[in-house]
This record gives C-alpha cells, sequence and structure tokens, in this order.
C-alpha cells in the first residue's frame, strides 16, 4: 500500500521527503512532482530500481528514462562532454524545463536502457523535488503516468493510473506549474539540435547558443480509411488491365497506387531528405504521448551522419 503525504503541510512535507528518501535507497518507486508534469522515479544507479520503474510503465529498454538533479555539480558528473554551449543552457535555464542529452561519463555504474552512451538531464525547479533530489543524488524519472497515456499534472492522476502496489511513496505537491513538457537539447553534435519541442522556445535557445537545429517532425498526413484503400486498390487493377490491352495507351499514372500520396503532403517532413530516419522525437504511441525514440534527420554540417542519440526522456510528449 503506497504511502501519500500532503506537501502542502510543513510536517507532512518533512515526514514525507524522508520516506521517499528511504524508499529511493531501497530501489523503490516514487511520484513526485516537478515543474513540469508529475514524475515516477528511483535510484538511477540501481539497475533492478530502473528496470522496475519501466516495467511500472509499461515500456522497454529502448526507452530509457532520463535523469534528474538537484544541482548543476550533480549534473556534471554524470556528464563526460557538455559540447560548447551545455554550461551557458544551465546557467540560463536550470533550474527549468530543459533536458540535455550528453555524452554520459563512462565509468559510471548503472543501466538505464539503451543509452547508447548518452544520458538526458535536467534540473527541474520544484522545492519539493529539488529538496528530494539534494537528500537522494540523482534520480531516474520518467513521467508518472502508463504508457500512452495523459501525463499526470496532480498526484491524484498518478494515482489513479499507476495504483497503490508499484509505487511505495505520492509526493502529493498540488497540480503542477504547467502541463508542458520540457524542452529535450541534444549536446551531442557541434550544432545544438531541438529533440523535442517544450517550454523552452527555440529562440531563447537560440539568443544564448547562436545556430540551434530545429525540431524534425513526421509529416502530417492524413488517415487513409479502409475503403479508401479498397478503391485505390480497385484503381490500379483496372488501370494495369487496361494498360495490358494492345489497344489501350499507356496509363499516365495508378491512381492510390501509394494512397498515403493523396494526402498532398508529398515527403515527410519528419525524415532528412530522403534518409528514411525516423523524425526526431517522432512518437510511436499515440504521437505525441507515446515512446518516442527521438534520433534520424540529418544535422547540418555532420557530415550526413544521423544521431543516434540513445538516451532520450521516454518519449512521451508529456514526459517531464
Amino acid at each position: 500500500m503506497s504511502r501519500i503525504y500532503d506537501c502542502a503541510d510543513e510536517t507532512a512535507r518533512k515526514d514525507g521527503i524522508a520516506d521517499a528518501a528511504s524508499a529511493v535507497r531501497r530501489g523503490e518507486l516514487v511520484v513526485l512532482p516537478t515543474d513540469t508534469v508529475y514524475g515516477i522515479g528511483t535510484d538511477a544507479f540501481s539497475p533492478a530500481a530502473v528496470a522496475n520503474l519501466l516495467a511500472t510503465k509499461g515500456r522497454g529498454r529502448d526507452m530509457p528514462p532520463p535523469v534528474l538533479v538537484g544541482s548543476m555539480r550533480a549534473a556534471t558528473a554524470l556528464i563526460e562532454d557538455l559540447g560548447n554551449h551545455g554550461r551557458d543552457l544551465m546557467e540560463e535555464f536550470w533550474p527549468g524545463p530543459l533536458t540535455l542529452v550528453c555524452t554520459a561519463t563512462p565509468s559510471l555504474s548503472w543501466d538505464l536502457g539503451d543509452t547508447k552512451g548518452t544520458v538526458a538531464v535536467r534540473m527541474p525547479m520544484d522545492p519539493v523535488a529539488l529538496e528530494l533530489l539534494k537528500e537522494v543524488g540523482p534520480m531516474a524519472v520518467s513521467s508518472a503516468n502508463k504508457s500512452g497515456l495523459p501525463a499526470a499534472t496532480r498526484m491524484e492522476e498518478a494515482l489513479e493510473q499507476l495504483g497503490d502496489e508499484d509505487v511505495a511513496v505520492y509526493l502529493d505537491g498540488g497540480e503542477t506549474d504547467s502541463p508542458v513538457a520540457s524542452t529535450i537539447v541534444d549536446l551531442t553534435y557541434a550544432v545544438p539540435r531541438v529533440l523535442r519541442s517544450g517550454a523552452i522556445s527555440i529562440e531563447q535557445l537560440r539568443a544564448v547558443c547562436g545556430t540551434v537545429i530545429g525540431e524534425l517532425r513526421q509529416g502530417r498526413m492524413k488517415p487513409v480509411r479502409e475503403d479508401e484503400v479498397a478503391k485505390a486498390g480497385e484503381a490500379a487493377k483496372a488501370s494495369r488491365r487496361a494498360a495490358s490491352r494492345p489497344e489501350a495507351p499507356a496509363a499516365a499514372g495508378t491512381a492510390g497506387a501509394d494512397p498515403a500520396q493523396d494526402s498532398g503532403d508529398g515527403a515527410s517532413e519528419g525524415t532528412a531528405s530522403g534518409s528514411g530516419a525516423p523524425a526526431a522525437g517522432a512518437d510511436t504511441e499515440t504521437a505525441p504521448g507515446g515512446d518516442r525514440t527521438p534520433g534520424g534527420g540529418t544535422a547540418a554540417g555532420q557530415d550526413g551522419r544521423t544521431p543516434e542519440t540513445g538516451q532520450l526522456p521516454d518519449g512521451d510528449r508529456s514526459e517531464n
């Protein structure tokens, strides 16, 4: 049975943070408020605890959670290379809704999932979260929701989705300040690249970094109905039959040979010209709200390489 603490009450808040800290040290799960949405977190350095977090949300190792920290010093201990702009971005936007994807320190003894040697780090602007993080150190924290469902902006919403069996402690900090997810910026390349748009605008980022590559999105294609597919198939058959007759002129094109093209969107804007790579931050769960595996797209000036950032928050648009 979960233990719930109303952090609006000073005594309950103190007891709740102490209980949550003990639970995290034991490798258990806690739900905590952040400045974006509620998060479900645990000890980032306990592989078993992280695996339990992913299982509770209903996702696999291909969706490793981000890491929340209570100070910039704690963040730099996790990061091998901040790039040219990491320090400036931290000083400008932390604590706050900005997640930075960097190359992780290789000597760290943790297993967050299939990270490809990177780590997504954020310092949230929430007093309850910061107090807990300063008490226990870095935590693996994902949005407090079942995969594919809306993220919780109130403790009650998190409890409704996650229940009272898998989570040891719920810290109720009231409704979160903003339902908008953090902006995710990839610093593993020479030019910072937005993997997910969020509370920090690209204009704000460019004011600090200069050049910033915007988020690559999948094409907004109209859904194709089953009856449209059937009609397209019949049209294609008719066209082929007509073309097979000697007296018939060659068909100019096959209507509906690719029904998706009827949307008028042309090539999907979510792939780098002809690369076929998935859009950075493309949702696969509910788009948005699904398990996104940002990656793909070819960043300018990178010799045509496709970024392979592995440690990307959750993927949910709601991810904190």
